[in-house]
């Protein structure tokens, strides 16, 4: 099984994925969207499986940065343009695996995928 966790480093869900990931001895390739940016075709796929709500991380700080007008007028082209610039809008951890994505870290969820 390919499996992708894409996210950032430093960010404390990530990590408790990540450790999740090592301790199931689970092999998978990390990408950190911060330094290595988010593939455009691969974000539209997620938000076409996911729904663009799902991946726009509305508590974040660089939300809570950008020009209220983009915020008050967000919609499904302006959340990708603004996810694809600015990478941490996106919710975290992404889990790709060959038959579906998954937003976010829920152990008991992981634990029932990676048994």
């Amino acid at each position: 099984m390919t499996v992708m966790l894409y996210g950032i480093k430093n960010c404390d869900t990530v990590k408790k994925a990540r450790k999740f990931l090592d301790q199931h001895q689970v092999a998978y390739e990390f990408h950190d969207y911060r330094e290595e940016g988010v593939n455009p075709i691969q974000l539209a796929a997620w938000a076409k499986e996911l729904g663009w709500e799902a991946l726009l991380n509305k508590r974040s700080t660089t939300w809570r940065q950008l020009p209220d007008e983009t915020k008050d007028n967000i919609n499904e082209v302006l959340a990708m343009m603004v996810m694809e610039d600015q990478p941490t809008l996106i919710k975290r951890p992404v889990l790709e695996l060959p038959d579906r994505v998954l937003v976010g870290f829920n152990e008991a969820t992981y634990t029932e995928i990676f048994n």
